[in-house]
């Protein structure tokens, strides 16, 4: 049996992986600002300010594209909450610039959506600040994690908004719908990239105990849901459109990093390490 390290341990040991590819990401990333990607010229007042209100007439995008990229801007604009659960554990040196640079990243997502989405009133902007603010006020929790839990989850919840994004941009709905999605895309390319790296720089300093988040987290993983005024969930509505697909997850989240952490080639495991790869066979090629 292995030496189990605390999360503090774990911080300091890990710290200079963290600053290594925080760089590299910076360096990776591509600059882009969100105004960019919104037509303000399509933009009009509403009735308050003399304008005109939405009605459905008015949107050009089709009930999936609406969808997804109202789900985005759920899920990007809801960051104070994530923020929070994922800088509980990372107060600390590089951890922490690393927290606030990939909130300011998804923050900018929720940004462009939404000013795109309104402006264009590709969908009624009442109903999506209503949905916005409950989704918010009710806000995003998870149980304590571990240290390496909340990396596991995160490498796995970036891979799968990148592939709900370019799945979106294959919609072909219009031109900046697509630019805007592979854009978001790439940057939760590079995100789930950054944790999937932590992963495994701690599968090679305590390989039995990130073994077992891993294989925890895998068991556990589903993706945020909103669930509509109707009684539908975005999950059944964008899975039935192939936007994505909870049930071609081991094909295109887990298995993946999986291999990539060469899970079912290591030869470093003791028997907790074992047990916990075990649990995780049925992903094996």
């Amino acid at each position: 049996m292995q030496t189990l390290l605390t999360d503090r341990e774990l911080l300091e040991s890990l710290a200079a992986e963290v600053e290594e590819h925080l760089r590299r990401h910076i360096a990776t990333a591509d600059e882009w600002q969100p105004q960019d990607y919104v037509p303000w010229d399509d933009g009009r007042n509403f009735a308050f300010l003399g304008g005109t209100d939405w009605e459905p007439g008015q949107s050009e995008l089709g009930e999936v594209a609406q969808l997804a990229l109202t789900v985005g801007v759920l899920i990007a604009d809801n960051l104070p909450s994530y923020h929070r659960e994922v800088g509980r554990y990372l107060r600390t040196g590089p951890w922490w610039r690393w927290v606030g640079r990939w909130t300011a990243e998804e923050n900018r997502h929720a940004i462009m959506l939404r000013n795109y989405l309104v402006v264009t009133r590709a969908v009624d902007p009442v109903a999506l600040e209503r949905m916005r603010m409950s989704y918010m006020t009710t806000g995003f929790r998870r149980p304590a994690l571990h240290l390496l839990d909340m990396l596991a989850v995160s490498a796995l919840e970036e891979r799968a908004a990148a592939i709900r994004h370019r799945n979106t941009a294959a919609l072909g709905e219009n031109p900046i719908v697509t630019a805007m999605s592979d854009r978001i895309a790439a940057d939760d390319e590079l995100q789930s990239e950054f944790f999937a790296d932590l992963v495994a720089a701690a599968l090679n300093l305590a390989p039995d105990q990130t073994m077992r988040a891993i294989a925890d987290q895998v068991a556990a993983f589903a993706v945020p849901e909103v669930t509509l005024a109707d009684g539908r969930t975005s999950t059944t509505i964008l899975a039935e459109a192939g936007i994505y697909d909870p049930a071609r997850e081991p094909e295109l989240v887990l298995t993946p990093l999986l291999a990539r952490w060469n899970v079912f080639t290591r030869t470093d495991l003791s028997a907790d390490g074992e047990k916990a790869r075990t649990e995780l066979a049925h992903l094996r090629p």
